[in-house]
């Protein structure tokens, strides 16, 4: 008797191991339900509205102007309009025509500096010069461009800023990490560190 006791606790053991259902029967005499008779939601189903002026996290990409907040849809003219790594031509030209619209006063430079410290320099250097950067003491193999080199010199504002946005090669995108106008405030950051070095882009790049 005790014999046929043990294999009918052995097979009932097994059998809830084995299977999902009887476990989720036992809990749902338990507690009263379970996982597969609970209500779910489709998504988008019953969205709320944000509350009024709140402002999403990936607004700081579409902003409509320097220093304003996104709070609808950006000024068309003022972004730049959509592209990838395929679209940044081969010439250092700008991909789909963009023109630098932020003008490189004091003000542009001030925040294009410290956006540039805090993104760019860990691999391109302080000075714009790959092999100063903080990065080549335990990566020296990793020596990125020399942004203040007659190179990137001669590639034109709106494809440095494309880079910025989509990346290329070994250079990731921070497309994603960088707002739209404060790309461009490392683009003039970067020129500025260019005239430093005595290498002066292109007119009218």
């Amino acid at each position: 008797m005790v014999n046929v006791t043990r294999k009918w606790l052995l097979l009932l053991s097994l059998s809830m191991v084995s299977s999902c259902t009887p476990l989720d029967d036992a809990m749902a005499g338990i507690f009263g339900r379970h996982m597969r008779d609970s209500r779910s939601f489709d998504p988008y189903e019953n969205t709320i509205s944000p509350p009024e002026n709140t402002v999403p996290f990936a607004s700081g990409n579409m902003t409509p102007g320097v220093g304003r907040l996104n709070t609808g849809q950006p000024e068309m003219g003022v972004m730049a309009p959509p592209f990838g790594q395929i679209d940044l031509p081969v010439d250092g030209s700008a991909p789909r025509g963009i023109v630098n619209p932020v003008v490189p006063d004091s003000a542009s430079l001030v925040r294009g500096e410290v956006m540039y410290n805090r993104v760019c320099s860990v691999c391109h250097g302080a000075e714009g010069v790959g092999a100063q950067s903080n990065i080549i003491d335990k990566y020296p193999l990793l020596v990125a461009y020399n942004l203040s080199g007659s190179r990137v010199a001669s590639l034109s504002d709106g494809y440095i800023y494309g880079i910025l946005r989509v990346g290329r090669g070994l250079m990731p995108s921070y497309g994603h990490q960088v707002s739209h106008f404060d790309r461009w405030n490392i683009v003039n950051y970067v020129r500025s560190l260019q005239h430093k070095a005595g290498n002066f882009p292109v007119e009218g790049s």
